[in-house]
Formats: structure tokens, C-alpha cells, sequence
């Protein structure tokens, strides 16, 4: 395996972005890159910038029906079809624009490079923060996400006969990954998210565990309103190491969701990016391939500066002895990127924190009951 992180970037991207009334904006991509860029990461010591053409249309037939792709292209053309309601578009949250299709092309087409870099064995890691797109399904638009670059990515990596642990850190649920793999054992889907009792798209419960072959490969730990960073952290460390360490993945693909964070203003955690960091730190450790994606995040600034931070941190620029350093970011709205990247500790209730603990243990001891026995994890 290589030793070279790549940063995966289009100035393309940025010919297209969502009506402006629509909570996401292409615009979190180039501002992560131009924080990196201010501090000197995205070239040598082992990491490159790398551009990706669009994903062909027969990449994209890999997951997605062709009526649907037909549609797609008729909506980005600016024809309309009444069809396009049954399929989520033209929806408050998947609007028509000029170019949706070809801007969802391009964010699949860089999935699938890194995911190319990964299988060939010249990457260690990639990064595409583009991607995420995880609501959309095979012939449906939903969430923002027209075209699913995870599952296109997945299917890429299982093809070449990779395991893939896929980890979803989003605020919302991956259900359109979920479904793709729910009755799959060669993709192990990992989410942790805000529950769906609270937050779109009201799926991804503790009994979700997958179906048939699939049983037991699909692990999702809902999140209650307020989720602050220890809880959190406890309950990744409880449930992700013996579960990959039984499930011994090929790679590991990573949703960077950052609507997690603290003030985001559609998902109600309460969140700093130190929690998505470390996590990247831990994953690192595992000393297996990573295909990160970005995803949800809509305060912008946050978002970019939580998508910066952990290319900081995947690309080996951030050192061990920094990772808790939690100078600047949300509270104090730090310019200053060196010391401000991190955010700093935020404080929960201590009642709340009574709450919150025991709403995610319960889940914590079900997804044990069902899901650990399937690989054979013991306590």
C-alpha cells in the first residue's frame, strides 16, 4: 500500500450549486480547499491534489436504473416531465437546477477515483469532500442527493473483491447505502446518526441489522437530541473496534458528514469536529486503505473547517500531540487555522447528560444482543 494521501478536487464543481434557498451549497467544498490551501496541505509530504472527470454513464448504470438517469439528465436540461415527482425531483430537498446532473456526475466520478487509487494500490487514502451523497437510491432522488457516489464506490470496491467497512458519521441516516447492502456480507454498513424519531429520513433504528446473507452487516446506534462528544466517543469505542476488528475489512470507506456539529441548522447534536478527528486518528491505527467523502453540513463555515481539519489529520499534518489542542473553531470563530481548526470543548447539562447516556447505552446493549453474536464477539 502507498503512502500517498490524495486530495480529490474540481474547480468544475464549482459551475454548479443548489437554488439558494436550499440549505446545501457546493460553496463548503471550495472553501475546505482554500483553508487547506492557506496552510500548505493539499501538496508534499506524501500528499497530492488530484483531479476526477464525471462518472460515464455506464459507471453510473452500475447502481442506478437507466429511466432514472434518463430523467435525471431531462431535469438538468431544464425539461420538465411530470415523472420527476415520483422520482424526488423537483422537491424542496433534490430542486431542479442546470447542470444537477453533470455536478452529480463529477462528485460520483471522484468516489470512484479514489476508490481506483485504493484497488491499484497507489493511495493510502483519498479524500473526496464532494461526495457523501448517501439518501439517493437506485431510481430515486432524495436528502440532496441525486446520484449515490458511496454505493457506486462500494459496489467498485467489492468488484475487485474488497471487504468494505463502510462508517457513516452523518447527522442523518444513510439509508440509500443501507438498502443497497442490507442483504450483502461483504459490506459492513456502520452508522451512527440522530435518531430518526427526530431527524429526516426517519429510518436507521437499533433493530435495523440487515436481511437474509446480510443479517448481522448492517449496525446502526440512533443518537438522541444533545449527543455531546463524550457520549459519542464512548459509544463508537464500545461498538466500532470489535466490530471491525471481527468483520477485518480490506478497506474502510468514510461518510464526513459535518451536521453533527453544534449549530448546524438542520440536526439537533451538539457536536465538535475534535469528535470527527479522532475518530479519523483511531481509524488511521487500523493501518487499512481509507476512501473519505464529505456529506452532510450546513453551516457552511463549520463544515469546512471540520472537512479541513480532517485532512489535517488523515493526511498525517496533524501531529498525536496536537489532536486535543481544541483551540478556536465554533466558539470562538477563529481566522487563525493553525490553532483554530479544532473547536473547543462544549458543556451538556449534567441531567441532560443522565438522559442522553442512557438513551444510547440501551441501544448499545440491544445492537450487542443481535448484532455481536453474528461475528462471533464475545465479552
Amino acid at each position: 500500500m502507498s503512502n500517498t494521501t490524495f486530495f480529490i478536487y474540481s474547480d468544475e464543481l464549482q459551475k454548479y450549486d443548489y437554488p439558494p434557498e436550499t440549505p446545501l451549497s457546493t460553496r463548503r467544498t471550495a472553501r475546505a480547499r482554500e483553508i487547506l490551501a492557506s496552510m500548505n496541505l493539499l501538496e508534499g509530504d506524501g500528499r497530492s491534489e488530484i483531479s476526477a472527470g464525471p462518472a460515464t454513464r455506464a459507471e453510473l448504470e452500475e447502481f442506478h436504473e437507466k429511466k432514472y438517469l434518463d430523467m435525471l439528465k431531462k431535469a438538468s436540461d431544464g425539461v420538465f416531465d411530470e415523472a420527476f415527482l415520483y422520482m424526488g425531483l423537483g422537491t424542496p430537498d433534490c430542486p431542479l437546477f442546470p447542470g444537477m446532473y453533470d455536478y452529480a456526475a463529477l462528485a460520483c466520478g471522484a468516489s470512484l477515483l479514489g476508490a481506483d487509487k485504493i484497488i491499484t494500490g497507489k493511495a493510502r487514502a483519498a479524500f473526496n469532500p464532494a461526495g457523501g451523497y448517501h439518501h439517493a437510491g437506485p431510481a430515486s432522488a432524495s436528502g440532496f442527493c441525486y446520484l449515490n457516489d458511496i454505493v457506486l464506490a462500494c459496489l467498485r470496491l467489492t468488484a475487485a473483491k474488497k471487504r468494505v467497512l463502510f462508517l457513516d458519521l452523518d447527522a442523518h441516516h444513510c439509508d440509500g447505502v443501507q438498502d443497497a447492502f442490507y442483504r450483502r456480507n461483504d459490506v459492513l454498513v456502520i452508522s451512527f446518526h440522530e435518531s430518526g424519531a427526530t431527524l429526516y429520513p426517519g429510518t436507521g433504528f437499533d433493530h435495523e441489522i440487515g436481511e437474509g446473507d446480510g443479517e448481522g452487516y448492517t449496525v446502526n446506534l440512533p443518537l438522541p437530541v444533545g449527543t455531546y462528544d463524550d457520549a459519542y466517543q464512548g459509544a463508537f469505542m464500545q461498538l466500532f473496534p470489535p466490530l471491525a476488528g471481527a468483520f477485518d475489512p480490506d478497506v474502510i470507506v468514510l461518510e464526513l458528514g459535518m451536521d453533527g456539529l453544534a449549530g448546524d441548522p438542520l440536526a439537533h447534536l451538539n457536536l465538535t469536529n475534535n469528535v470527527y478527528a479522532d475518530i479519523v486518528s483511531l481509524l488511521l491505527k487500523l493501518d487499512k486503505p481509507i476512501l473519505a467523502t464529505g456529506g452532510g453540513g450546513y453551516h457552511q463555515e463549520n463544515t469546512a473547517r471540520g472537512w479541513a481539519l480532517c485532512w489535517r489529520v488523515l493526511s498525517g499534518a496533524e501531529p498525536e500531540e496536537d489532536l486535543y489542542a481544541g483551540l478556536g473553531g465554533v466558539m470562538l470563530q477563529s481566522s487563525e487555522w493553525a490553532g483554530g481548526l479544532r473547536d473547543r470543548t462544549l458543556l451538556t447539562h449534567g441531567g441532560q447528560r443522565k438522559a442522553i447516556d442512557q438513551a444510547i447505552q440501551n441501544s448499545i446493549d440491544r445492537i450487542r444482543a443481535s448484532v455481536f453474536p453474528v461475528h462471533s464477539i464475545t465479552e
